[in-house]
């Protein structure tokens, strides 16, 4: 550990790893408009905010819990379908609150290939929100949940025990994972008719 006169304690939520200080910098001093993607353990977290010298404020917000409580979905809360969907649904409140376009905001998530991150961003494209994402290619398959579905039809076959244990959450919600496909465009109808 370094000691003396020079040394300089990191701000504590950089050294929790929670904030990127020179990213909320640039951030800041842009001044633009934020698509702001998180993802837990569970959840998937996409807001629309504006930076305010009091703090940020914020303009459209979707949770992956809505998909359950509202529009009846029924995989997990945190895979790439509902990731896709979440975004979806922020799109669809920021294009309501009067928003055409916004940066994306990923926090500390390393950027990488296929990641949830992308499909919630592709979600409020989607929605008609223009976001600014290079030559990112996403697969369709997996927006749909094909590649959860293939998987499930798969260890069904192999190992029926492992998949009860595997896919034990969708199950005891109604769903076969091996409908998932199906199941998203049903809840995405669904969401395109809410009128959000």
């Amino acid at each position: 550990m370094a000691l003396g006169p020079n040394y300089k304690v990191k701000p504590r939520r950089r050294r929790e790893g929670k904030t990127n200080y020179y990213k909320r910098y640039v951030y800041v001093l842009s001044r633009a408009i934020r698509l702001v993607v998180r993802l837990t353990n569970e959840y998937v977290i996409v807001s629309v905010m504006k930076f305010d010298p009091k703090g940020d404020i914020t303009i459209a917000s979707a949770h992956s819990i809505e998909l359950v409580k509202k529009y009846g979905w029924k995989g997990d809360t945190n895979n790439t379908p509902a990731a896709y969907l979440t975004g979806f649904l922020a799109g669809l409140r920021a294009k309501k609150a009067g928003i055409e376009s916004a940066v994306a905001d990923i926090g500390l998530f390393t950027p990488t290939k296929g990641a949830r991150v992308f499909y919630a961003i592709k979600g409020a494209l989607d929605a008609g929100l223009k976001v600014p994402m290079g030559d990112i290619e996403l697969d369709e398959n997996r927006t749909k949940g094909v590649h959860i579905s293939e998987y499930a039809k798969k260890l069904e076959a192999e190992n029926p025990e492992k998949f009860n244990k595997l896919f034990s959450r969708y199950l005891s919600r109604g769903l076969n994972p091996k409908d998932l496909p199906s199941h998203f465009e049903e809840v995405l109808n669904k969401i395109k008719n809410s009128g959000e």
